[in-house]
This record gives structure tokens, sequence and C-alpha cells, in this order.
């Protein structure tokens, strides 16, 4: 049975995504708006820590009950029984990645540990840069951007446009350059793009994002996408800013980009051999009205 009007609009992938988007944004910008008018519970770290824990359960509600359910081929990109794994996997994965990235910075002089750090930010790097920028920005990007892009314009697209939208939404972040808007989106978007695309959960990708937010500032006190924190060791970034990235940090680095950017192409790669690359939509329906003539042709 043929769907409704109605139905067959707000299953467009444009149309979709355009609804999914509303959802989330209205719902972060509410909570957002509540938040600031309601009082702290506590110390400023605890209610940093109940505010994100509330945020990230408010999404999750909306993805389960109303996202995922959207667009003419309705998926979960969350799902429970996978959770643990993928977000261990992607944790560990982006802490051995960045790690490389410190490791062939000190290597070339660009990076020094000079003193233990006095771990003040480590809630705010835990739950705000970790799990906050982890789970929101994965389910804006590419639970929803990514998702839909590809429905309407196939893999190649949604990869392309939201890594540069990956890139350029962290242009107006402290120290931020375009050279390091460039930086986020070879090295971050292809990543994230990749992960989300060799496994279609958002798990994968949510572990990578806080791993390596968590990575960088906390364990070796590299700012965190251009914002300096206080991490459990005292390290300096100098040098030629091409292989330290300045203040931006090492996100901005030579090193990030080619060391980072490799293993999301590989991803993708890997993506590719496993038959996971979508075709255009107006690609996907052609081929489809050419199916029945070709199956009576069989006959």
């Amino acid at each position: 049975m043929t769907n409704p009007l109605w139905r067959r609009i707000a299953d467009f992938p444009l149309v979709a995504l355009a609804i999914a988007l509303l959802a989330v944004v209205g719902s972060t910008s509410g909570f957002g708006w509540l938040v600031e008018h309601l009082p702290d519970i506590g110390s400023q770290d605890a209610s940093r820590t109940a505010k994100v824990i509330a945020l990230i359960a408010l999404l999750l509600i909306i993805y389960k009950f109303f996202i995922r359910h959207l667009g003419d081929a309705p998926h979960d990109d969350l799902p429970w029984h996978r959770a643990s794994r993928e977000l261990a996997q992607g944790t560990l994965l982006a802490f051995g990645l960045f790690s490389a990235i410190v490791a062939i910075a000190a290597a070339l002089g660009s990076y020094r540990i000079v003193g233990w750090g006095g771990g003040e930010d480590f809630v705010m790097i835990l739950f705000v840069a970790g799990f906050a920028a982890g789970f929101v920005e994965e389910l804006m990007f590419r639970g929803v951007l990514f998702r839909w892009l590809e429905d309407f314009g196939g893999s190649w697209f949604a990869l392309a446009v939201t890594s540069g939208l990956f890139g350029f939404a962290h242009i107006s972040n402290d120290n931020a350059t375009w050279l390091s808007s460039l930086a986020i989106a070879l090295e971050a978007g292809i990543l994230l793009g990749g992960a989300y695309m060799v496994t279609r959960s958002l798990w994968f990708a949510i572990g990578i994002h806080f791993g390596w937010n968590v990575t960088q500032g906390f364990i070796w006190d590299v700012p965190v996408s251009g914002n300096d924190v206080d991490g459990m060791v005292e390290a300096q970034l100098h040098g030629n800013e091409l292989l330290s990235g300045g203040a931006f940090g090492l996100e901005a680095s030579v090193i990030a980009m080619v060391v980072a950017t490799s293993v999301g192409a590989y991803l993708v790669w890997l993506a590719s051999q496993r038959g996971e690359i979508v075709r255009p939509w107006w690609v996907r329906r052609r081929l489809a009205r050419q199916q029945p003539v070709a199956a009576i042709a069989r006959d």
C-alpha cells in the first residue's frame, strides 16, 4: 500500500534531516535555557555532572522514541547491545592514536612534559569535553547530518559535507584559525565519519570522540580544540606551529592531520570493502525502476 503524501514528504531524506535536526537543536537549546534558570546543585563539578547526564538522557529518549523512526528506512544507530563494546573500542583507539601523535611531536621537539599538573579540570574534561561533546556532537553530525545527507547524496557526499561542517563548527573556538578548522575537518571529520560508516553505529564514533578529548586534555595536557586545560601533567608546546599546532593545540598540527586522517581513510576504505558505501538517492531510485524490467526480461 502506498503511503499518504504527507508521509512520503516527511520520509524524503532532506525533510527527515530537517525534522531530526530541529528535534536535536530544539531540545539542546531548550535544555540549555532551562538549566540557566535553575540553581546549581551542590558544587560546580556536581552541578556540571548532573547537567551533562540529564542532557544525554534527554537526547537518548528523543532519539529512541522519535528520531530513529524517521525516513523511509528507519534504523537505530544507538543499539544498546553494542554500546559498551564499541565505546571501549573507540576510546582505546583514540588513546593510542593521540598518544602516538604526542610521541611524534615529542620526538620532533614540539612537545615536552615539564612537571606534574594539578588535574583540576578533570570533571570538566571528562563530562563536558568528553561525554557531552562526544555524545551531542556525534548525534548531531553523524547521527543526523551524515545519516540523511548520505541517504540523499550518497556516502562520499555526506563524508565531504559533514567533514567540512565539523571543521567550520570549531572556527569560533579559542585560538582557532582557518588552518585549525581545516585540520579538524580532515582528521576528525574523516576519522569519525569513517567510524560511523564502518560500524553503522554511533557508539564507536562517540568512543573515539570521548577518548580523543580526554586523552589530549587530561592525560597529555594539550589544549582541547583550542581550549587550554589543566591536565595530569604540565606540558608545553613550542617550535614550528605546523608541528605543534600553536595555541590551538596538536589537533592543528601536520602530525595530527597525517596520522589521524590516515586512520580515518583506512576506516572509510574498510567500509567500502564491506559494502557500506551508499549510492545517491536518485541513483537508487533509477536502479529500483530498472530492476522489475530486468526481472521480466530474465523470465
